[in-house]
């Protein structure tokens, strides 16, 4: 058994410190073995260019051969979960994706953008959330403008599976959503992740629907495949995981993906 964690958007070159953690990798695997692979990819780009699923399929087909993974727990984060998703979709474009997605048991896919955000269409528009959010989600790139809701909407009718009315995945595909975004001062479980992050998050939240990340609405984290579950029903306290804390150690999300693995 193996574990990859694929980062969302952005260049990685160290994604274990700079996106995970050390200390959510090593909480997710602790109990579950010391094969797993921590993927760094270009991922300012479109999903099916070379640098971004050609260097996903690369990294996987060499963890794979090279720990003699027969049984693949893939765990997304944002972006991550669209590029796993056209590999999953389409088989037949690289020679590789075939057996990664034999190999595959599940994605865990935590706050996937599976159907956009608005906030990419103001990054392209050069508002003020170009500023506010380069930090999470870069500016101006291939992959940004593909994150815009218009675009994911045809690249989910045209390209990707998983979404109401295509076909189905074949291989199980389940969100974790992030409900909200609590940034009080007064409040220690607004520091998991850095208070400053909440509160960027909670000034974007506004221009999100009512159930967001602060990044993206739940409806598009929960667009494609099924929901695992939303933050507040599973988290330690019942606490929100904004789109920041959906990819660290935030009130016990590493011990609920620790066990079902």
């Amino acid at each position: 058994m193996g574990v990859a964690f694929v980062h969302g958007t952005g260049h990685q070159t160290d994604a274990y410190n700079d996106y995970w953690t050390g200390s959510f990798v090593n909480s997710v695997m602790s109990g579950n073995g010391n094969r797993y692979t921590v993927i760094n990819c270009d991922f300012e780009q479109f999903m099916w260019a070379d640098a971004a699923a050609g260097c996903l399929a690369g990294q996987l087909t060499n963890f794979i051969n090279g720990q003699g993974i027969t049984t693949l727990n893939v765990i997304t984060h944002s972006n991550g979960g669209n590029v796993m998703r056209w590999i999953m979709s389409n088989p037949t474009w690289d020679s590789r994706y075939p057996n990664i997605i034999n190999k595959t048991r599940q994605v865990i896919a935590l706050a996937p953008s599976s159907k956009g955000t608005p906030l990419a269409d103001a990054v392209i528009d050069g508002n003020v959330f170009e500023s506010t959010l380069g930090w999470l989600l870069g500016y101006a790139s291939d992959a940004v403008q593909m994150q815009r809701e218009g675009d994911m909407a045809y690249y989910n009718a045209n390209w990707l599976f998983g979404t109401s009315g295509r076909p189905s995945l074949p291989k199980t595909f389940k969100s974790v959503v992030g409900t909200d975004v609590e940034s009080s001062p007064f409040d220690g479980d607004s520091y998991c992740a850095g208070y400053e992050n909440q509160v960027a998050l909670e000034t974007t939240q506004n221009w999100l629907d009512s159930c967001s990340d602060g990044f993206l609405n739940c409806s598009s984290q929960g667009g494609a495949g099924s929901v695992w579950f939303n933050d507040k029903s599973r988290t330690s306290g019942g606490e929100p995981l904004s789109h920041q804390q959906s990819r660290r150690d935030c009130f016990n999300l590493d011990v609920i993906i620790r066990n079902d693995i």
